[in-house]
């Protein structure tokens, strides 16, 4: 980490919430910064909220700074986009229920599923063999399937498959923690549409000088 030789390191890993606003707390009152790092999205999954509601709480400023979203990085892994004309023009972030929260009823894998959409599961692949049967009904047997372990990291990993084989690569390959599940039509395209964003009669907003 790049950070100051006098700075006061505070491992939160075993620490309740009480207990890092108390840090917060403490650290105001003595006049410090403090530089709180995530793991993963802030903006997703990241038990952000709670924590912004102690510092408005306690009248505490503060500042959100974003990373590149897990998703982003795994399509980067992957080489390819998530979205493809007329194939798939939405990608649904999503979770399975766990420990630490369950999931609303209306926010099924089922219906989300039904949309067709690209689907990128986070804190889901301990749940393999329960999202694959969960989304077989929608998106079929031979539906492609990425799963990338540690996106962007040097010890990256991906694992690719159909929808109906892709729980026993998973397996096989011991991935159990720090994975997304990518799942849609739209990972391994064959024909489809070009945009006509490119096309040279595609009527543009913005022009270079010489055409104003």
């Amino acid at each position: 980490m790049h950070c100051p030789p006098d700075a006061r390191l505070v491992d939160t890993a075993s620490l309740s919430l009480d207990e890092i606003e108390a840090e917060f707390v403490a650290a105001t009152a003595r006049g410090e910064d403090v530089a709180r790092l995530h793991s993963g999205d802030l903006a997703i999954y990241s038990a952000v909220a709670e924590q912004i509601r102690r510092l408005e709480r306690c009248g505490i400023d503060y500042t959100l700074t974003p990373g590149v979203p897990a998703f982003a990085a795994a399509a980067a892994a992957l080489g390819q986009e998530l979205t493809v004309p007329e194939l798939a023009q939405s990608v649904i972030l999503t979770r399975v229920s766990g420990r630490a929260s369950k999931m609303p009823a209306r926010e099924s894998l089922a219906a989300f599923a039904a949309t067709g959409a690209t689907l990128v599961l986070h804190l889901a692949v301990q749940a393999m063999a329960r999202v694959v049967e969960e989304l077989l009904p929608f998106y079929g047997a031979a539906c492609p399937v990425a799963v990338i372990e540690r996106a962007s990291w040097p010890n990256q990993r991906i694992v690719r498959g159909r929808l109906d084989g892709i729980a026993a690569l998973v397996a096989a390959a011991a991935i159990t923690r720090s994975a997304l599940i990518l799942v849609g039509p739209a990972l391994a395209p064959e024909e489809f549409a070009e945009s006509a964003l490119y096309r040279a009669n595609y009527p543009r907003r913005f022009r270079g000088r010489d055409d104003q």
